[in-house]
């Protein structure tokens, strides 16, 4: 692909030797340097228009009636014109550049990088954003080993950009010093609450719509066999064991981050059996909202009831292959999900 500006001025030139002059192959010359603009630096592409000035004047005593000086005037416009739009994208790559590095920045402080294991607790985590170009988007997830058990944050805010993104780095920022701290759940979540609702207060959302978030906190203690789940408006999560698939659904839904002034912070914590062996899938909306050609939705329940006992990396290497064949490749959402083994002692 690089040389594809060589290969094209070495075939026209070819065949505007090689053919009748009344076939005027010379005239597309400068094609090449103009193709030469989306791929090479400015140097090379004004290189290449010069090398097709010198190829059209030598046709031109070839053929003396070929109308080279038209030819010739037309490569010099194009190959002006070529070295200043080259000119514009390497600017524009290196702004790109740029944005992307402060994205990755971004990701370190939302979504560090996951401990893949902690105590007798395999953790596993996959992120997709849903433009190919983006690094990060509004989910977030966390994971802390504490006093109290292993600790679990998984959650996404309504929106996009920037915006989203700070609010995702408040409510995390949040955890990782609530869970330490807070010996109980319902305290952790509602310094989560607190969190969200004081940076949307000092950065609000534009428009008439509140901005909030899902999230679910999760503990499982340092002896196992069991773990806590308060859910705050979050997808429930997916607990497959030797037997069956099991949804583990709230009793009492706590409410949603930022909105717990309005609804009332009434929090429940839910207690389910969580055995050595058991796999547990935390995710976002993004994946059972993920859509088929037809419209139809990703059958997370299903899919899951279909997976053989498997460590949490191969699971989520599992679903990030089949959620992309499903959707071929589009997804219209960012994805976020945390896979959690419990290991025998």
């Amino acid at each position: 692909m690089r040389l594809s500006p060589v290969f094209l001025t070495v075939v026209i030139a070819s065949l505007a030797y090689a053919t009748p002059p009344e076939m005027a192959f010379s005239r597309l010359l400068p094609a090449a340097p103009a193709l030469a603009a989306a791929m090479w630096p400015v140097l090379p592409t004004v290189l290449l228009g010069t090398v097709c000035l010198i190829l059209m004047i030598g046709l031109g005593f070839v053929f003396p009636d070929l109308g080279t000086w038209w030819t010739a005037a037309g490569i010099v416009a194009v190959t002006v014109a070529a070295a200043y739009g080259s000119h514009v994208r390497l600017k524009r790559e290196r702004t790109l550049f740029q944005v992307r590095l402060v994205a990755d920045a971004a990701q370190q402080v939302v979504l560090s990088p996951m401990p893949r294991r902690v105590g007798n607790v395999e953790i596993e985590s996959l992120y997709l954003a849903a433009a190919a170009e983006a690094r990060i988007g509004g989910d977030f997830y966390e994971v802390v080993d504490t006093p109290y058990g292993v600790r679990l944050l998984i959650g996404d805010v309504r929106g996009k950009g920037l915006p989203a993104v700070g609010a995702a780095a408040a409510i995390v920022n949040a955890f990782r010093e609530a869970a330490y701290s807070e010996a109980d759940l319902v305290d952790v979540a509602r310094r989560l609450d607190a969190s969200s609702t004081r940076y949307n207060a000092s950065f609000p959302p534009e428009g008439p719509m509140e901005r909030f978030a899902t999230a679910l906190l999760a503990e499982i203690p340092h002896e196992g066999r069991r773990i806590h789940i308060l859910n705050c408006g979050h997808p429930p999560p997916l607990l497959l064991n030797r037997i069956n698939v099991r949804v583990l659904e709230s009793a009492n839904p706590s409410p949603l981050l930022s909105l717990a002034e309005l609804i009332g912070d009434h929090y429940n914590v839910d207690t389910f059996d969580f055995a050595p062996g058991d796999l547990l899938l935390l995710y976002t909306d993004g994946i059972a909202e993920t859509r088929a050609h037809d419209g139809e939705f990703f059958p997370l329940t299903a899919w899951m009831r279909r997976q053989p006992p498997t460590p949490p990396r191969e699971l989520l290497t599992a679903l990030h292959r089949d959620l992309l064949r499903y959707s071929r490749g589009r997804l219209d959402d960012d994805i976020a999900a945390l896979a959690v083994r419990l290991r025998a002692h």
